[in-house]
């Protein structure tokens, strides 16, 4: 994912993309260019540290991040639920939980990088072919109630903006216990 540092703090008009799709993926690639810098410096053994038996590592949130945007991409680029067997091809990164524990772990944090520049990037390609209109058409979801593919694509980036505060609180425990600090 490329982006010009210079329009970073701009929600404008991006090459290639209509004015409501340029404001969202403006919002997007903040999220993503801050999510980055606090991680980008991180060992494999900093992304899978984990603070408890039941935490979740660095690591496994960067890979919930890919799974979750994969799993909207299916959502409203296709307008269906994803599948039982496209939920298996997602997991364990998009559940998180014990087999994510066991099975995500000992990646570099270019392979996260990777895999989150590559999703995001089919993400921006297929937003390039779309009418500002899709963002506004309206489906059932959360509790029955009426969602537009606008504010899905916002909790995609709510959803990181979460993860990554975890992320920072993670690196603060991981400070503190090799301190020995308690």
């Amino acid at each position: 994912m490329e982006v010009d540092l210079k329009t970073l703090f701009l929600i404008d008009q991006k090459s290639d993309l209509s004015i409501e799709f340029s404001k969202l993926v403006s919002m997007m690639n903040y999220m993503r260019v801050m999510t980055l810098e606090e991680v980008k410096n991180l060992s494999k053994e900093e992304l899978d540290f984990l603070h408890d038996e039941d935490a979740n590592s660095i690591g496994m949130l960067l890979a919930h991040m890919v799974a979750v945007e994969k799993a909207y991409q299916i959502e409203t680029f296709h307008n269906r639920e994803v599948t039982d067997e496209e939920i298996v091809k997602l997991n364990p990164a998009l559940e998180l939980g014990d087999k994510a524990r066991e099975q995500i772990q000992g990646n570099t944090i270019e392979f996260y990088m990777s895999a989150l520049a590559k999703t995001r990037n089919e993400t921006i390609e297929t937003f390039k072919t779309l009418p500002d209109g899709w963002l506004f058409q309206q489906t059932p979801f959360w509790f029955d109630q009426p969602a537009n593919n606008y504010f899905k694509w916002f909790h995609v980036f709510e959803d990181e903006l979460n993860h990554r505060g975890q992320i920072r609180i993670i690196k603060k425990m991981m400070v503190k216990k090799l301190r020995g600090e308690k």
